[in-house]
């Protein structure tokens, strides 16, 4: 059997105990939820919220392994794509390089050290950086397209 048929198959599972879920809580009401609740007890909800998180890891399992494989399949894709994060991680380092770390006192009381002070800096740093480069290839793109015509 083909890992698409398990994953549809799955899927089809998946919706039908969600539905299942859903129709217990729409037949319960939501007064009754709501009293439930603030005794605590939980058990209507729950299973739903369960079913939602392993939904979420389900689906971050079956888009890596897929993309993987996709990577994997062909020499050329696989190329590009480690070029693309080596410069990401080149990105990184150089805002890490280039970052300075304060300690810094946090309203709960906690003190941010020089590092974690770093990294914050680092990661804003690579967040301007890629919004930059998205901008200009953007620009780049509608430029060329504009040159064409």
């Amino acid at each position: 059997m083909k890992l698409q048929n398990i994953v549809n198959i799955v899927s089809a599972l998946l919706g039908i105990i969600g539905v299942i879920f859903l129709l217990r809580i729409m037949g319960t009401g939501d007064e009754q939820i709501e009293i439930d609740a603030s005794q605590g007890n939980y058990s209507l909800v729950t299973p739903i919220i369960e079913l939602a998180r392993i939904v979420l890891f389900l689906t971050i399992f079956v888009t890596l392994i897929f993309s993987l494989r996709g990577l994997f399949s062909n020499k050329e894709k696989l190329k590009k794509a480690s070029i693309s994060i080596g410069f990401f991680l080149l990105i990184i380092f150089i805002s890490y390089m280039v970052s300075t770390g304060v300690e810094t006192p946090m309203k709960d009381g906690k003190i941010l050290s020089e590092n974690g002070s770093r990294w914050v800096e680092a990661g804003i740093l690579v967040f301007y950086i890629l919004f930059i480069i998205a901008i200009g290839l953007m620009f780049l793109s509608g430029l060329r397209k504009m040159l064409k015509k």
